[in-house]
């Protein structure tokens, strides 16, 4: 901002509040008024923005406390004074001002000269008075929208935690340890998949000109269940079947997750790798709950005693003389 401005604008009646408005009274006004002339509230309206970017100048000297207190001090030299040439029987402009300040009398003699380039200009000179380092640019806004004022939102933090399988599905509030050593509460919701994301807003670090704080980021992380396996909503589970279950049918017992075991009926015949459905037993989320998925796995015998494989060959010698692969073969070769 060029010092002249700080002369010109009265930044308390561009926000609309008093010379003592508190810091709490200056963000509430400040939020009010940026969200009524926010650009994006008022596409194509010129006026809106230029309003929009006078008090994002305003707020973003007046939120800063030492801005603010070289902003009253400045103001108190004399509202209304001007850059002059400084030409012979010129008085009462802004050089006079601060003459009378280094012992020399307005309207005659040398005039002090305060210049923009280089240095020993005008900046340097109030740095110098008010504490500030030479060179840089007075009351310069920061951050806001195209780069006018405005205050910054604050840095997100990250964070992760690892879950059971089951505690994902049902969800549950967990205990983070933050950087600043300070713990956080925070709630995983019911279905929560491996490696989701969960942001917290507000719960990062805090702002460092009064605006927004960042958020709390939280990567979940899930441990593989011995079981289960998720399928989007649906759960799915491998049901090993004997050879006679499947070929003749049988009614067999399918776990659920954290619940009784349901009974699912197999009918004669079922081949390996054959889905059974049961409804409503998958994972709830908000938009929805999925199914449980079992396939049936035929468990073959690994050791048979003689009686057995001799059961087992009158069976053979009892089918009909088909390959099974026949098919599959000649699709092959197809």
């Amino acid at each position: 901002m060029a010092s002249q401005d700080w002369f010109d604008k009265d930044f308390y009646k561009v926000l609309g509040v008093s010379k003592d408005a508190s810091d709490a009274e200056l963000k509430k006004t400040y939020r009010k008024l940026a969200r009524q002339f926010h650009p994006d509230s008022n596409p194509g309206d010129t006026a809106a923005e230029n309003r929009f970017k006078e008090i994002s100048e305003a707020y973003s000297v007046l939120s800063d406390k030492e801005q603010r207190a070289e902003y009253d001090q400045v103001r108190a030299m004399g509202s209304g004074a001007r850059f002059t040439a400084g030409g012979a029987g010129q008085g009462g402009g802004f050089e006079d001002v601060f003459g009378g300040m280094f012992g020399q009398q307005g309207g005659g003699g040398q005039r002090v000269r305060f210049g923009q380039g280089g240095g020993g200009g005008f900046e340097d000179i109030l740095g110098g008075m008010f504490g500030g380092g030479g060179g840089a640019g007075f009351g310069q806004p920061s951050g806001g929208y195209r780069g006018f004022g405005g205050p910054t939102k604050g840095r997100d933090v990250t964070a992760t935690t690892t879950l059971d399988f089951t505690t994902a599905i049902a969800g549950d509030t967990v205990k983070l340890s933050q950087g600043n050593g300070r713990p956080v509460n925070v709630r995983i919701p019911a279905g929560v998949a491996d490696g989701q994301k969960i942001r917290l807003r507000g719960r990062g670090e805090q702002s460092p000109d009064g605006g927004d704080a960042g958020d709390l980021v939280v990567t979940v992380h899930v441990r593989k269940h011995p079981v289960f396996e998720r399928d989007g909503q649906n759960l799915r589970v491998d049901v090993p079947v004997t050879f006679v279950e499947a070929a003749l049918g049988a009614t067999i017992q399918v776990p659920t997750l954290g619940g009784e075991p349901v009974k699912l009926r197999v009918a004669p015949g079922t081949p390996s790798g054959r889905v059974l459905r049961v409804k409503g037993r998958g994972v709830a989320t908000k938009n929805g709950t999925g199914d449980l998925l079992a396939t049936v796995q035929v468990a073959v015998p690994s050791h048979l005693s003689d009686k057995a494989r001799e059961a087992v060959e009158a069976l053979a010698a009892a089918l009909p003389d088909e390959d099974p692969r026949e098919d599959l073969l000649a699709k092959a070769r197809s």
